[in-house]
């Protein structure tokens, strides 16, 4: 199985939770091919908790709920295979999932080979009901054995939360991308606090153990399953989505993109952001600055302190990526002094800059690039070294 770059798809859980259903997959996935997302990318399509019945069969097998799933799992896998897409589905390394379905704690290597019969390409495994006596790390080493026992490949997506620091040693035991957090909701406060967390961490993030930070909330607009405050803007979800590809994130959507505003589409299919989260060297961003914003303003000036952020991210080609990200709820300019990342001044190098945004030209910039940004507002840029 390559999973040598970030993960791409769609995930039902953040809009529809429980509301799930053999008509609403397919016809996401039929969207998905309509509206531009797979040949952007995005490959998998998801389906997360809530889709069996509420007990095991008789013979210890799990049952797709048949008023949601009336075809079964194999003819949903079938149709979204024939679309283009691979196919995902979700248990749970507990005795039930956070849904209160079955879930896998000693019935690993049978649900293993129901799903990999159904043509399951992914699976996302849960941590909910986890008895206290067990040891995780073993349990999530042992579905992994049980997916590599069935001979098809399946993606394996590990969601403990970050218990035991999973960062540490998920990739170790088999998973192709763990989740370090707790569950995002569709607000600046938790979606930024979530990438904030593990800036640290992403060292430890690369091919086939990518560090997940969460299905993307983008495009939800205060519309679904995780809705909690108040609900994000367009400009916070640029400065969403530029975190998660900055960081080298997998890009898990969580909106109805049967139904996406035209914003928020064109936002998730940007080629020049996609570019930064899926290039090659799969590189984690450095820290060149993470420090306080002033803002000013005819009062005078106030400092918010660990407000900004700006990441260096070196591609493969020679090329660069620069994120700026304004944590404030005011507006402050964020620096970037070349020497942070390895350039200084007397290199006689200076830096091609394009914004990522809208692939407009900024010209060839020495020494250091400041920008100053609104409350909650980020910005990228492509950057390539040229000789001043």
């Amino acid at each position: 199985m390559n999973v040598s770059r970030p993960p791409m798809g769609w995930n039902s859980w953040n809009t529809f939770g429980s509301s799930i259903s053999d008509e609403l997959i397919v016809s996401t996935a039929r969207a998905m091919k309509e509206k531009g997302y797979l040949d952007a990318g995005y490959e998998y399509v998801v389906i997360d908790d809530c889709w069996s019945l509420r007990e095991r069969g008789a013979d210890g097998h799990i049952v797709p709920d048949p008023v949601k799933f009336p075809r079964g799992m194999k003819a949903v896998a079938d149709d979204v295979h024939a679309l283009g897409f691979k196919f995902g589905m979700y248990s749970c390394a507990g005795v039930q999932t956070c849904g209160g379905y079955p879930a896998s704690y000693d019935h690993e290597f049978t649900d293993a080979a129901d799903f990999a019969a159904w043509g399951v390409d992914y699976l996302k495994y849960d941590f909910c009901n986890f008895p206290a006596a067990a040891d995780g790390p073993n349990r999530y080493a042992t579905m992994s054995m049980a997916l590599k026992a069935t001979g098809r490949d399946i993606l394996f997506a590990a969601c403990n939360w970050g218990t035991d620091e999973s960062w540490k040693w998920m990739k170790s035991v088999g998973a192709h991308m763990y989740r370090s957090t707790g569950d995002i909701a569709d607000n600046f406060q938790s979606f930024s606090g979530i990438a904030k967390s593990q800036l640290e961490n992403f060292c430890m993030s690369g091919p086939y153990g990518f560090n997940d930070i969460d299905m993307l909330t983008v495009g939800m607009y205060g519309k679904g399953n995780v809705s909690l405050g108040k609900a994000c803007d367009d400009r916070e979800y640029y400065t969403q989505f530029a975190l998660w590809c900055m960081l080298g994130a997998p890009l898990m959507l969580g909106g109805d993109v049967r139904n996406m505003r035209p914003f928020a589409e064109a936002l998730l299919q940007n080629p020049r952001l996609i570019r930064i989260d899926q290039d090659e060297e799969c590189r984690p961003p450095q820290i060149v600055y993470r420090g306080r914003v002033v803002h000013t303003d005819e009062n005078g000036w106030k400092e918010y302190p660990d407000a900004g952020l700006t990441l260096f991210k070196r591609l493969s080609d020679n090329e660069f990526a620069v994120g700026y990200f304004n944590f404030a709820d005011v507006s402050g300019e964020v620096p970037f002094i070349f020497a942070d990342a390895g350039l200084p001044y007397q290199s006689g190098f200076g830096l091609h800059l394009t914004d990522a945004a809208d692939g407009r030209d900024l010209g060839v910039h020495r020494d250091y690039f400041h920008t100053k940004l609104e409350g909650h507002e980020s910005r990228v840029l492509i950057a390539r070294l040229e000789r001043v």
